[in-house]
């Protein structure tokens, strides 16, 4: 999975998606652009620049990789997601897939650094329990995985230790 990160006017924003009723998993969700590995895909990294350009028509070349995130597994699913942290330089050039995205979404990354747009809500199914996070972001609602992807990323852009609620881990993993 990438976490396409851009400036608009001087200000950092995260590029996330809003997922089709047509894809198989996670319908009508809000992600960052990822799938699965394909036996041609070199790595991981591979898959998730691969995917970001089938689904955003993103070039893997305009993409200034600054490392990965700890790896995370979606609760429900079971997937396990991989994050990497990219740069994309302007201009960024979009093509969304019709049958993949049904909206681009950007998001300036103040907006997740504001405690006051988390919620957090006790999950209980069967004998499991965990703490779901919620990102309100104007007119969307980021939750689950990628929730805690953006919590990992804050936590880590901020220097602070990732041990909060919903957390998957360390984050330490940036090289930059």
């Amino acid at each position: 999975m990438l976490v396409p990160i851009f400036e608009a006017a001087g200000v950092p924003h995260l590029l996330l998606t809003k997922r089709t009723e047509a894809v198989e998993h996670h319908k009508g969700q809000i992600s960052f652009p990822g799938g699965g590995e394909e036996p041609g895909d070199a790595d991981l990294l591979a898959t998730a620049l691969r995917e970001s350009y089938e689904e955003l028509g993103l070039a893997p070349a305009s993409v200034d990789v600054w490392g990965r995130l700890d790896e995370i597994e979606t609760v429900v699913s079971g997937f396990a997601i991989t994050p990497f942290v990219g740069f994309v330089p302007p201009p960024v050039d979009l093509r969304p897939n019709p049958n993949e995205i049904q909206e681009i979404v950007t998001v300036p990354l103040a907006t997740f650094r504001d405690p006051a747009n988390l919620r957090i809500e006790r999950v209980v199914r069967g004998n499991q329990s965990w703490e779901l996070l919620h990102y309100d972001c104007g007119g969307h609602v980021v939750w689950g995985a990628t929730a805690r992807i953006i919590h990992d990323l804050v936590s880590l852009l901020a220097g602070q230790p990732n041990d909060e609620p919903g957390s998957s881990g360390s984050g330490r993993v940036l090289d930059r």
